[in-house]
């Protein structure tokens, strides 16, 4: 155990993390920003498209239990600082490419970054918060990701029409590179943190399953929010709308996902309905894809969505608490960010797919859907194992509201 330090470092580390973290987002947008300039550049097709959007998250398939076990022997500050220099790379590789394969190359460098950051930003976050206000600051911590995509759906748009999709790349390569050199220079980790000892590896047939359930939830959750992103401006483009305000519209969702994934935690948190605001959230956010082909109600649909799909998001990730020991969390968060990984690979180029076969941007827009509805019968499935199966040695960090 540690001693609290002072709240207003510990606010502060949060607010380092939270801007670093946010590069993630605004790196991982910068393919579906251009992608329509790609398609006629270099006459990519809508699937190759999604297949670039999904090599962001495909290392996090073989790297993230790799990552959770070299925190063992490397500090994270390290780790985190050079997984944005990985990031910036990977950016800097793909703002000079020529082709496909140079692009998924950088693609698929940003994204051993992104798995390195998305894990460890989280633990670093949870070292400063442990015992108190956890829930609050990783729902803060979250909400970084929405943010970095909505700054760069504004802003890389129009980067791309003024200067061309090589600089989104480029300024985004920046940013990742100004997250690194902040954290090694800013960072430290809480007084009295002691690093763990190492253990053996493996999960109890228990804690496999919570775990997988909780994954896949979380997985097809974030998986419908980037089909959304990378397929509703298409929705709005057939609709009328020009490029630049269709990007501004669909980007209305993730600004409103900053606040409501804050305040959803907490209110979670103080009534104890957790379960009843995630599946209420889900039907409204459904209601609110099914209905995007009206182009006049797409700024309050927008709006709807995120407002909706945001509010859960700390009421999934608490599930991480109730899935695993916290002597086993280590490697359990390892196979939980690897099922997650292999979902947000999947989708977008499935959905491209989708995409160029019925030539109808709604396609996706429905197979996004289906992801959500999966992802309520997986929070639902998550509490029926968990009060069916013998507890074994669960011990949550933080107490979340029970599904």
């Amino acid at each position: 155990m540690i001693a609290h330090p002072a709240s207003a470092t510990r606010w502060w580390i949060l607010g380092l993390l939270f801007a670093c973290r946010a590069a993630l987002g605004f790196q991982f947008q910068t393919l579906g920003s251009v992608s329509d300039s790609l398609v006629s550049a270099l006459g990519f097709s809508y699937a190759q498209i999604g297949t670039l959007i999904g090599l962001f998250t495909l290392p996090g398939l073989l790297l993230a239990l790799p990552a959770g076990m070299l925190g063992r022997f490397v500090g994270d500050r390290q780790l985190v600082s050079l997984a944005f220099f990985c990031m910036a790379g990977g950016g800097a590789l793909a703002a000079l490419a020529q082709g496909f394969g140079q692009l998924a190359l950088g693609r698929l460098a940003s994204g051993a970054g992104f798995v390195f950051g998305t894990i460890y930003l989280t633990k670093m976050t949870a070292d400063w918060f442990a015992g108190k206000e956890l829930a609050t600051a990783l729902g803060v911590l979250v909400m970084s990701w929405p943010l970095g995509i909505a700054v760069a759906q504004v802003g890389q748009v129009w980067i791309d029409l003024h200067h061309g999709w090589p600089a989104v790349f480029g300024v985004a390569a920046l940013y990742s590179a100004a997250a690194g050199a902040a954290l090694w220079l800013l960072y430290r980790p809480p007084p009295g943190l002691v690093r763990p000892q190492a253990g053996p590896a493996g999960l109890p047939r228990r804690e496999w399953l919570l775990t997988l359930v909780a994954a896949t939830c979380w997985g097809l959750y974030n998986a419908a929010y980037i089909v959304y992103l990378s397929f509703a401006p298409r929705v709005l483009v057939a609709g009328g709308y020009g490029p630049a305000q269709a990007a501004a519209v669909i980007s209305l969702a993730s600004w409103a996902m900053i606040v409501s994934g804050v305040l959803g935690g907490r209110i979670a948190d103080r009534s104890g309905r957790g379960a009843q605001m995630f599946y209420l959230c889900a039907v409204v956010g459904i209601g609110a894809l099914l209905l995007l082909r009206e182009p006049g109600w797409a700024v309050v649909l927008s709006l709807v969505f995120g407002l909706a799909g945001g509010a859960p998001a700390g009421v999934i990730m608490a599930l991480t608490g109730e899935a695993m020991a916290p002597q086993r969390r280590a490697f359990g968060m390892g196979v939980f960010f690897s099922l997650y990984f292999v979902l947000l690979s999947l989708a977008p180029p499935l959905a491209g797919w989708l995409y160029d076969a019925r030539d109808d941007a709604f396609v996706p827009i429905c197979f996004a859907v289906v992801l959500l509805v999966g992802a309520a019968l997986c929070f639902g499935l998550f509490g029926v194992l968990k009060r069916r199966l013998p507890p074994g040695e669960v011990t949550p960090s933080a107490p979340p509201p029970a599904p």
